[in-house]
């Protein structure tokens, strides 16, 4: 399908790039879209997947941002803007964690709805546990408090491995090798899209956009053996006003466990993205208009 982004008549948000840093002297990033008017409470906190960046949100926080809401999305340490760290035993989800406590109190956000897309879901989840008071509601893209062990052992098994591609054409043809199968919808022009939001260009053709060494954090790591269990931090935060979406090719979020929060929140919302799997772009007007609903929603409740 080629996707058409839901967004209302207005002018385009104005973009701007912050930085801030982290406890021990790096320099972080985040993209904001800011609405020309005066924002609408909440402000949206967008978080990426593990070698992800901001601009898998491009689409929709122009959208969110012409609704009136200030949106910001962070690039954690090594990945996007942000700057990489010298020793790669830093990529952990607990220093992240306190970039982003930082980030929040240096970007002066309040009251916010977080947006997280697989591991970003993970530190949506354990913000809303630390900070209640600071997170309205939560949107949690294809993630769970159970991990699928074979989904990911292919993220891990891809991280820092065939990290150059020549030209835009190779870059799109490696990005559909890996994971065409789960997105059997997408046009070539939508191929083009995702490999924009995955490389930057350099003087030796284009790069994935984070740190090569991030493949060093997870050389050890055993799906089998090793994956936490959210479960009590998804029970502790049931009051969090919740909207659980999941690709329907997904291979980390199951049909089993999505149907098991729900059940353990009744009150959370669900959305099932067809021809998506891990993790659903964000670009259709059915995701992008259950989200919009959801924060404004949460507005109403502040």
């Amino acid at each position: 399908m080629t996707y058409q982004t839901a967004r209302p008549s207005a002018r385009a948000p104005l973009v701007r790039h912050l930085t801030w840093q982290a406890a021990d002297g790096l320099e972080l990033s985040a993209t904001a879209w800011e609405p020309h008017d005066l924002a609408i409470a909440p402000a949206v906190l967008c978080l990426s997947g593990l070698s992800r960046n901001a601009r898998d949100f491009t689409a929709l926080a122009e959208n969110l941002s012409l609704r009136g809401h200030l949106v910001v999305a962070m690039d954690y340490r090594g990945r996007g803007r942000s700057a990489r760290d010298p020793d790669w035993r830093n990529y952990t989800v607990e220093r992240e964690a306190d970039d982003i406590d930082r980030g929040i109190e240096a970007l002066g956000l309040e009251r916010l709805v977080v947006i997280g897309t697989s591991r970003g879901g993970l530190h949506g989840l354990l913000l809303a546990w630390r900070h209640p008071d600071h997170v309205a509601g939560l949107v949690l893209n294809d993630i769970g408090p159970t991990i699928e062990a074979d989904g990911l052992r292919r993220l891990c098994q891809t991280v820092g491995q065939d990290m150059k591609a020549p030209d835009w054409n190779t870059a799109v043809d490696k990005i559909r090798a890996q994971i065409g199968g789960q997105f059997p919808g997408l046009e070539p022009e939508d191929w083009r899209r995702f490999a924009e939001q995955l490389y930057v260009e350099a003087d030796d053709g284009l790069h994935l956009d984070y740190d090569a060494a991030l493949s060093h954090a997870l050389a050890d790591f055993d799906p089998d053996q090793e994956v936490p269990d959210f479960w009590p931090v998804f029970d502790a935060i049931a009051t969090t006003p919740m909207l659980v979406l999941r690709g329907a090719h997904s291979d980390i979020l199951s049909e089993e466990t999505h149907a098991e929060m729900l059940r353990r929140n009744p009150h959370a919302r669900a959305l099932t993205v067809p021809d998506e799997g891990h993790a659903p772009v964000l670009w259709d007007q059915a995701s992008q208009k259950a989200i919009a609903e959801f924060v404004s929603d949460c507005a109403d409740a502040i």
